[in-house]
């Protein structure tokens, strides 16, 4: 295990017991957990996205404030809908976001996952075209996307304003952006599509398949045949992926009020999304060691180089600290994650090919 990241989702509400009952509490918590995640040596801070939710909806702004705040954490989304997008005003968004945080935006994109809109992406004024399901028009948006973050041609010119004929690029562009975006993949197949595409692979916390194997096993395979079609493909760098995970060490009387209860009761779930059998991933629960042993023995862990910890953002900033410090200094060294200095040594193997 190569980094470790948070994922939080965003949550925000006047819930019972929650320290984000407004949005803005929550954005600017946000800023605040990754300010301490840095701190404690956490490499990633990565946000979820949902439209017509009191969750995270709009991460480039948050992602923007929190690069000025830090200078060496990863800062990335965990995904973005690409069927609500506009591609190029997204690259223009993304590739400012990527030079103020000096390229260590990790973008994850996807087609989407269940929503309470009914069609919400209708709603923002994008449909499919004929032919096109909402999945194709995803992926028509993240090629336009990619096409445009780098510097390719999209408007034609005015010779009147510019003295030259031709396509004109977005401004800003970020032209490493690409070896940093990842495909969010709910199935086998979108995995072995991402790798033909050159796009990390960023494991879905559910999958919308579900061959009566265990989740981590099902993930793990997925993995494996991403890696396959990625050497295939022949790219030039060497590909991230990364896998979700639930984990909530009890350490003190505060984690076991919270969670002491659900300790040992983990258990994968199947259940319909989509009107798709789908398999989601239990959550880890218990004493320190305990959990560094399951984590150890979970297949999909070990096949992934970076592990995304899904935090309980409602629950504050101090005790999603707490968690993750308590991840880091009791679970992730187990898993072999060394820290800051493994990243930055990763870095210059990656760099050099």
């Amino acid at each position: 295990m190569e980094r470790i990241g948070f994922l939080s989702f965003g949550h925000w509400g006047p819930g019972r017991g929650s320290r984000t009952r407004s949005a803005r509490e929550a954005l600017l918590q946000g800023i605040e957990l990754a300010v301490a995640a840095e701190e404690l040596g956490i490499d990633g801070a990565f946000f979820r996205v949902h439209h017509f939710a009191r969750q995270q909806a709009a991460p480039f702004p948050l992602l923007a404030a929190i690069a000025a705040r830090t200078s060496r954490i990863e800062i990335g989304t965990g995904v973005i809908d690409m069927r609500y997008e506009n591609p190029l005003y997204m690259a223009e968004e993304a590739a400012a976001t990527d030079l103020i945080s000096g390229g260590r935006l990790q973008l994850g994109i996807s087609r989407g996952s269940p929503e309470p809109a009914r069609d919400g992406a209708a709603s923002f004024g994008y449909v499919p075209a004929e032919g096109e399901t909402p999945a194709d028009m995803a992926r028509r948006h993240t090629e336009v996307f990619r096409h445009a973050i780098v510097g390719g041609g999209v408007a034609e010119a005015d010779p009147q304003y510019t003295g030259a004929s031709g396509l004109l690029p977005i401004q800003p562009t970020s032209y490493d952006l690409p070896q940093r975006i990842w495909w969010g993949a709910g199935t086998r197949k979108t995995a072995v599509w991402a790798a033909e595409q050159g796009m990390n692979l960023m494991s879905s916390t559910l999958l919308t398949e579900d061959t009566g194997v265990p989740f981590d096993e099902l993930q793990a395979e997925q993995i494996r045949m991403f890696r396959q079609a990625w050497k295939a493909a022949g790219h030039r760098f060497r590909p991230r992926v990364s896998v979700s995970r639930s984990v909530m060490p009890i350490v003190d009387d505060e984690d076991r009020m919270y969670f002491g209860g659900r300790a040992g009761e983990g258990s994968d779930q199947v259940g319909m999304i989509d009107g798709l059998l789908s398999r989601f991933g239990r959550t880890y629960t218990g004493e320190p060691d305990i959990l560094a042993r399951e984590l150890a023995e979970d297949a999909a862990v070990r096949e992934a180089d970076t592990l995304m910890l899904t935090v309980p953002n409602q629950l504050g900033v101090a005790y999603n600290a707490k968690l993750l410090g308590n991840i880091a200094r009791y679970i992730a060294p187990e898993l072999g994650w060394r820290g800051k200095a493994a990243a930055t040594a990763e870095d210059g193997v990656r760099e050099r090919g």
